[in-house]
């Protein structure tokens, strides 16, 4: 069995191969070391295509671009579920209630490439893929057949205040790296959000 190390040293990857003691003389080829030579240099290289340069170090950049990460993964989650609601809704109210969430939709959808691109700023990489976002989003989906207008105003509205809970949560790991630019971002889409569970709340109430 060969037993592959890949220490940094500088900007180079280095790679070290031994053979398990158990196993008598087994030496990797010299083409197999060339192979795992240039995977490597290769996924070096991928990397730092990616590089961003930031004063906020390398731990600042991982757990800042974690935590908005997620928030973005949520973020577009809401975002099509509001749009689902909207194309979806029936009702004495249709009219108020489309356009709302019409308005939301569009404000929420409008944060999610401030939010990828500050993640980039800082150093780190963000969501790939729809694939991606189902397997970190926090927010449910909703595929039921028909909700009525209340329940799908009471549903937002919750989602709306559990994401308020998530900028909050990310605002603190930013505060904690001093980065003081995405802590004035997020508290401009806490706004946004309680704004918008404001006008769940109250329109709601109509339904009750």
């Amino acid at each position: 069995m060969i037993d592959i190390e890949a220490p940094i040293v500088g900007d180079i990857r280095l790679i070290t191969c031994r053979a398990d003691k158990n196993v008598r003389g087994l030496k990797p080829s010299p083409r197999t070391m060339e192979a795992i030579m240039n995977d490597s240099l290769l996924a070096t290289r991928k990397i730092a295509a990616l590089f961003t340069p930031t004063d906020l170090g390398a731990e600042a950049s991982r757990d800042i671009s974690a935590a908005l990460t997620g928030v973005l993964a949520d973020t577009f989650a809401l975002y099509v579920k509001t749009k689902n609601f909207h194309w979806h809704l029936s009702g004495p109210h249709f009219r108020d209630y489309h356009l709302m969430l019409d308005e939301q939709a569009d404000q929420i959808f409008a944060t999610t490439d401030a939010i990828a691109e500050r993640v980039r700023k800082v150093g780190g990489t963000t969501l790939r893929s729809i694939g991606h976002i189902h397997r970190i989003q926090r927010l449910l989906d909703n595929d039921a057949d028909y909700v009525t207008a209340g329940d799908m105003l009471a549903e937002l509205r919750e989602d709306n205040r559990q994401l308020t809970t998530f900028l909050r949560q990310a605002h603190v790991v930013c505060e904690a790296y001093n980065d003081v630019a995405t802590t004035s971002l997020i508290e401009v889409w806490i706004d946004e959000t309680e704004r918008r569970t404001w006008f769940l709340y109250e329109a709601g109430r109509a339904d009750r």
